[in-house]
């Protein structure tokens, strides 16, 4: 069954969180607190496909527990709970190496909207791995390994979440091409994404912090201007 992680401290919107996402046919666990979170996910092995995490919480906030799913597991897909108020730490999620986000309040068809669409992506990338594939896309010095989401810099991996590697088979399929953010867009989260096209912005910036020797003065991952983005090896 699909199994996801549901971290919140107000027992409201947890229990609404919950309640839609059994329904939706998901296996919820669910915990109060970020140390509860990270308690859940070893006790379970870290099965677990999706996790949702409330940013603003007392002791181990969201930000940290993000972070530390994700160096434990790059395939876990990861969403945000955020107020409107936090835009800084919606952006430092990302960073962080969420996926997505979902600012409150939510209707339960937002909630399962997001959680179906980052489930979907992690599962495919999952059917991949198990089926072997062992393609590789090479472009200049990097080296995309299609079977295990590995990039390689000059024989160096450089480790990527669901969504940068989905963005760096999109720009190494299609070397030297502008790419508009809203072709990156419907390509990684889909159509029927809901969020704001800024998720494009910030993940080509968490890439960047990667990819680049100087991500100030990119030189692979280069902005055109009122458009978008390019690949150039």
């Amino acid at each position: 069954m699909k199994k996801i992680l549901v971290c919140e401290d107000e027992a409201a919107i947890r229990d609404f969180v919950v309640i839609n996402l059994r329904r939706a046919g998901y296996d919820v666990v669910e915990a109060d607190c970020g140390e509860m979170a990270l308690q859940k996910y070893e006790e379970n092995g870290g099965d677990f496909d999706v996790a949702i995490l409330d940013i603003m919480m007392p002791g181990i906030d969201g930000l940290q527990v993000c972070k530390e799913l994700r160096n434990k597991n790059s395939g876990i897909g990861i969403i945000m709970l955020s107020a409107r108020t936090q835009e800084m730490d919606k952006v430092t999620g990302l960073m962080l190496g969420a996926d997505d986000y979902i600012t409150k309040p939510f209707s339960p068809s937002e909630l399962t909207a997001r959680v179906d669409s980052l489930y979907r992506r992690v599962s495919l990338s999952q059917q991949s791995i198990e089926n072997n594939f062992k393609e590789e896309l090479t472009s200049g010095i990097f080296t995309l390994n299609l079977r295990n989401r590995a990039l390689m810099k000059n024989g160096t991996m450089i480790e990527l979440t669901q969504v940068e590697f989905q963005i760096m088979e999109y720009f190494f399929s299609n070397p030297g091409v502008a790419l508009d953010r809203t072709d990156i867009l419907n390509h990684v989260w889909g159509e029927a994404y809901v969020g704001e096209e800024k998720i494009v912005d910030v993940n080509i910036r968490r890439l960047r912090m990667k990819v680049e020797d100087e991500p100030s003065n990119p030189k692979y991952i280069v902005t055109v201007w009122g458009f978008g983005y390019k690949w150039d090896t």
